[in-house]
């Protein structure tokens, strides 16, 4: 039991993952860093939804790097899907924003980012510090399932899921270039909407 509770502990959570990328992308580059914690089909915005992978492949690391650092963190029951939320500074505060990472947890026990996503601000979030995470409720019963809706012809859509249903999050981008992602946890009775990042359009 002890041993069981010392490997838990030892194990890093997705926070510790978004420090580490971020301290990669210091230490590393900044785009060698976002290339080393993406899984093979993660997805940013440039400024369309685009395969994060093909996107970064030989893109020459910016002189300096942009600092962000997790302000909030949501965790699917299961412990294995994470959002997490917070604000970025590049070249010393001449720009401030937010910056909104879903990860996954991967076989070997570590964490790799499938979505990226933020926007610029005119003052910076006052986030971060010593956080903990906010974890999903774990269902007694199947959770409903999760409602799909219709997508307008000009308005593209993703969403995902953890593999238990307790933490779930959606994007979408209309053709003026704005666009809009939403994160909800398990509460015990609904699905509750934590993160609601809206963008504008250009």
């Amino acid at each position: 039991m002890i041993a069981a509770l010392l490997i838990a502990a030892a194990t890093p959570t997705a926070i510790d993952a978004e420090r580490a990328f971020a301290a990669d992308a210091q230490k590393l580059g900044q785009w060698t860093a976002f290339r080393k914690y993406a899984t093979d089909d993660a997805l940013m915005f440039a400024p369309q939804p685009t395969n994060a992978q093909a996107f970064l492949k030989g893109r020459k690391d910016p002189p300096v790097a942009v600092f962000w650092w997790p302000g909030r963190s949501y965790v699917s029951c299961d412990g294995n899907t994470a959002v997490n939320t917070g604000p970025w500074v590049r070249e010393w505060g001449k720009s401030v924003g937010y910056f909104t990472t879903v990860w996954q947890r991967q076989t070997d026990g570590n964490w790799k980012w499938v979505y990226d996503g933020g926007d610029g601000l005119k003052t910076a979030r006052a986030e971060g510090g010593d956080i903990s995470p906010q974890v999903a409720a774990c269902p007694k019963l199947p959770l409903p399932p999760i409602s799909q809706r219709e997508v307008p012809a000009d308005l593209k859509y993703g969403s995902g899921s953890s593999k238990d249903g307790t933490l779930t999050w959606d994007w979408t981008l209309l053709a003026d270039g704005s666009r809009r992602f939403t994160a909800s946890i398990w509460d015990g009775a609904q699905r509750k909407v934590v993160i609601d990042d809206q963008v504008a359009g250009e």
